[in-house]
């Protein structure tokens, strides 16, 4: 969420932003909040003024009754009244005005990074670097869906029968190895410095629309039926909800936060069959790490944070590379993002398997996070967000980059003493 004091100096910048992110049909957004913003002003003036008024008032009636002038008091009891009545339609006129105005505040997309290609969707965004070689076996990669049969690792049709499309049972080692690469995340980031941590894993509505758009709550989130409650489609939700109304020292920032959490999305549209199996599920597990810093510090976090997931998929020999995300492919909250994509031999091409986000103050303003700052007042800091690792999908990648010829996956030594010591599957 923008301040409204942007909105009041430059509108034109905000519209321009609106244009860049190809939403045009926000753009009367800006115009009927500054409308809104100086009818909520001139009424909240007037409450002042009338409150100022039958202080005064209210004086001179004691000094009149007391000299027993009952009449002259009785005529400006009268007035007292009306300022009353006018006071309180103000001041739901004020209400009613602010509520209008965060209603439209919310929907208003941040302030993009100046260096966010222009594009509209995620056709246009821009590759930045490749990280190691992609390689094309000289044997057939089959189906991911195959390789785990083959390794007695998954059972989509007991997950049909039980839960429908979408969920699955892994198995043997491969739901092993599923477990082992979500332990060397948490490990590889706590020796990086993070905290480790294990959120709720559902929220109330007020931390929903606080942490994402009303666009992603509607695609995303599962509500709990008859509670204010929402499974979370991420750890970030829940971690950055954490700090909801609350003063941070200084010296407390910044707050580097490394979470495990199992996520539940929607995930709605029809996909086509790279994208089946236990790649566009509605329930999955990640380790993700967040940042809450100065607002001066976060383009650095944020260089940090996704070299943190190339170095993760770099340590297990999977070649990867960074794309930057153009500014129609930007959620509303984000300043900027970078999505992280490891390279499949199968489809010999990328795709991804994590993101990085820098949101600005926009989840500290919905939120109500601030830094506190004696001599120039307390103030918003920033957030950030990144995956490390999404299992199941980033199995597709390490199976497909681990197989070898006569059907056995090889198991990096990263791993090893995560699956017992093995070093390989069959």
């Amino acid at each position: 969420m923008l301040d409204i004091k942007l909105l009041r100096t430059e509108p034109e910048l905000v519209k321009e932003n609106i244009r860049k992110k190809f939403q045009e049909e926000k753009l009367p957004l800006v115009d009927e909040v500054i409308a809104l913003d100086q009818e909520f002003r001139d009424a909240k003036t007037r409450c002042d003024q009338l409150r100022s008024q039958r202080n005064t008032i209210s004086k001179q009636i004691g000094g009149l009754m007391a000299k027993g002038q009952k009449e002259e008091a009785e005529n400006l009891k009268s007035q007292v009244a009306q300022m009353a009545k006018e006071l309180e339609a103000l001041e739901l006129r004020e209400e009613e005005c602010s509520a209008e105005i965060r209603k439209r505040m919310l929907v208003i997309p941040n302030i993009i990074d100046p260096s966010v290609p222009i594009g509209k969707d995620d056709s246009e965004n821009v590759e930045v670097e490749r990280f190691g070689e992609p390689a094309v076996p000289d044997f057939p990669i089959p189906y991911h869906v195959e390789i785990m049969e083959r390794l007695r690792g998954i059972d989509l049709d007991s997950a049909r029968r039980t839960s429908g499309n979408g969920f699955y049972y892994l198995m043997g080692d491969v739901a092993r190895l599923h477990s082992a690469i979500l332990s060397y995340a948490r490990d590889f980031m706590i020796d990086r410095g993070f905290t480790y941590c294990v959120p709720p894993f559902m929220i109330r509505s007020d931390v929903v629309t606080g942490v994402m758009s009303f666009a992603e709550m509607e695609n995303m989130m599962y509500k709990i039926e008859g509670e204010d409650l929402y499974l979370i489609g991420t750890s970030e939700h829940s971690m950055i909800g954490r700090f909801i109304d609350t003063i941070l020292e200084e010296n407390q920032l910044p707050q580097t936060l490394t979470s495990y959490s199992p996520c539940f999305r929607k995930e709605v549209g029809a996909h086509g069959i790279e994208e089946r199996g236990v790649y566009r599920i509605h329930q999955f597990e990640k380790q993700e790490m967040i940042v809450v810093c100065q607002p001066e510090e976060s383009p650095e976090w944020f260089m940090k944070l996704y070299t943190n997931t190339v170095d993760f998929f770099r340590s297990l020999d999977i070649p990867v590379r960074t794309l930057e995300c153009c500014s129609g492919d930007l959620a509303d909250l984000k300043v900027k993002s970078l999505d992280v994509e490891a390279w499949s031999p199968r489809q010999q091409k990328y795709f991804e398997v994590g993101s990085c986000s820098n949101l600005g103050d926009a989840q500290s303003r919905r939120l109500g996070i601030r830094i506190k700052n004696k001599e120039k007042g307390n103030y918003f800091p920033h957030t950030l967000n990144n995956t490390v690792v999404a299992p199941p999908r980033m199995l597709i990648a390490f199976l497909e980059n681990n197989l070898r010829a006569d059907g056995s996956v090889a198991i990096p030594e990263p791993l090893r003493m995560y699956m017992g010591g093995k070093s390989e599957i069959r």
